[in-house]
């Protein structure tokens, strides 16, 4: 008896992947205490609620990258949301993670080729076809949920498990 292996389309793939990173980008979100928002770990560094927010905000990313060709920071119209509390925050990712999904819901396979830029006006950052984009975005909400998750290890807030649990046994 020999077993087909049932292969997802990259969107479909892209679709699983978002609903399962967002369980684990939800929790670290909720944990944040209100009080620390402006708080960060170094004058380099993004405040809380800088960086609570942009990671709020990748999932529908997703929705620019598929439906325009490039975002160039030296037009202006890229102005990060303002966040002064959780439940703003939650709403705020919940709306980022609906916009995603529906995106990549509206999106097929085709289209993934097509190339996407991010530029601030003659400095090109990134020129990449658009399913290496949408990875990008994942890898992004991983790359600054761990630095969240060091935020708030400073703050002495349990850390959720994301892929298996934490040193906080969680």
């Amino acid at each position: 008896m020999t077993s087909k292996l049932n292969i997802m389309s990259f969107i479909e793939s892209f679709k699983k992947e978002l609903d399962r990173e967002a369980i684990t980008t939800r929790r670290m979100l909720e944990r944040i205490p209100e009080d620390k928002y402006d708080w960060k770990p170094h004058e380099k560094s993004m405040s809380v609620r800088q960086l609570a927010s942009h990671i709020a905000e990748i999932p529908a990313w997703m929705a620019m990258v598929l439906n325009t060709s490039e975002l160039d920071f030296s037009t202006g119209g890229y102005q990060p949301t303002p966040i002064h509390s959780n439940s703003e925050l939650i709403a705020f990712f919940e709306k980022s993670q609906a916009e995603g999904k529906a995106a990549l819901e509206g999106a097929n396979d085709a289209q993934l080729s097509d190339i996407w830029t991010l530029k601030n006006g003659d400095q090109v950052y990134a020129n990449d076809p658009k399913d290496v984009t949408i990875r990008d975005c994942f890898c992004q909400v991983v790359h600054h949920r761990a630095q969240l998750g060091v935020y708030l290890r400073l703050l002495n807030v349990p850390i959720p498990g994301s892929y298996g649990p934490s040193a906080d046994g969680e």
